[in-house]
């Protein structure tokens, strides 16, 4: 059973089209449940109006931006790696990646245009086709990902102090706060949380060095950004309940930017088909390690793990 498995795993080296029907079915399905899930999860609730577009360039400090250049990329590397399986040509791989992880994207963007709540956010689309271009240049000219675009989010400690609204006798904290933009448990808050999430760029520097060098093939530098601080979009203040609260004075905004280690895991080079496919999969999330911060607020910190 697990030699059917691993044969299973490894790429064809020509088309199979019963791989190929697999992958196409498989792909069409997902799209579809994904696309009538989260419309009827999530917009469905909201008012709808005419197409119409929405700037939110500055909302987050960016960060959300980001995520959606790493969601992209990762569409794009899994679709490649996924017709690759099936047998189909690097060229025809490539233009499947580019295709699969703009398609994906864009039909949250098209979502977001018809939601009076929201808009087409063109920074959003230009951010998701970065993200594809980033996987596509590179496979086109390297034939690998030699700059992987991973996450990280470590959780943050909010602190339970009572503070009072400006505008009445009500009082809420950082926690509470927290909890209702990002949610309670671990899953919500790795997705929403942009207080803890870090956004890297993992660069293999072997690859980029003279045959034969010394340095593991495995072991990356990687260059990341994240924001400190955040209790809303644009600013820390908002209404609740006909209260108005800010945080702006007491936790100013901040960026922060790192400079540390990661692994490379597929570079690790497995033998066994399922822990390389493995390696693959989790090669999206960096590997905690010691970095060094520099932050705008003038500080230089080092972090034994990040």
């Amino acid at each position: 059973m697990l030699g059917k498995t691993q044969s299973f795993l490894i790429p064809s080296d020509t088309l199979h089209k019963k791989r190929y029907n697999t992958a196409l079915i498989f792909t069409a399905t997902t799209y579809t449940a994904f696309s009538i899930g989260l419309y009827n999860t999530w917009y469905k609730k909201f008012d709808q109006e005419p197409f119409h577009l929405f700037n939110d360039w500055a909302e987050w400090g960016h960060m959300d931006k980001l995520g959606h250049i790493h969601t992209a990329y990762l569409q794009g590397v899994l679709c490649y790696q996924g017709a690759r399986w099936t047998g189909l040509s690097k060229k025809k791989s490539l233009l499947t990646g580019m295709v699969c992880g703009t398609l994906f994207q864009s039909t949250i963007e098209v979502m977001d245009g018809f939601s009076s709540k929201w808009g087409f956010s063109i920074p959003d689309m230009a951010a998701n086709l970065t993200g594809t271009s980033i996987f596509a240049l590179q496979q086109h000219y390297w034939d690998e990902q030699r700059i992987s675009i991973k996450v990280s989010s470590i959780p943050q400690s909010y602190s339970r102090e009572l503070f009072n609204a400006s505008n009445g006798k009500a009082a809420t904290s950082a926690f509470d706060r927290a909890n209702d933009l990002f949610g309670a448990n671990f899953f919500e808050r790795f997705l929403k949380d942009y207080n803890a999430q870090t956004y890297w760029a993992s660069v293999n520097v072997h690859s980029f060095l003279h045959e034969g060098n010394k340095w593991p093939k495995w072991l990356n530098l990687a260059v990341g950004h994240s924001a400190e601080n955040m209790y809303g979009g644009y600013n820390n203040t908002w209404e609740k309940d006909g209260f108005t609260f800010s945080l702006d004075d007491k936790y100013p905004r901040y960026h922060q930017f790192y400079l540390g280690f990661d692994v490379d895991l597929p570079k690790l080079n497995p033998k066994n088909p399922l822990l390389k496919t493995i390696c693959s999969v989790f090669n999206i999330f960096k590997i905690p390690s010691p970095a060094l911060e520099i932050n705008t607020q003038g500080q230089i910190k080092f972090h034994l793990l990040r």
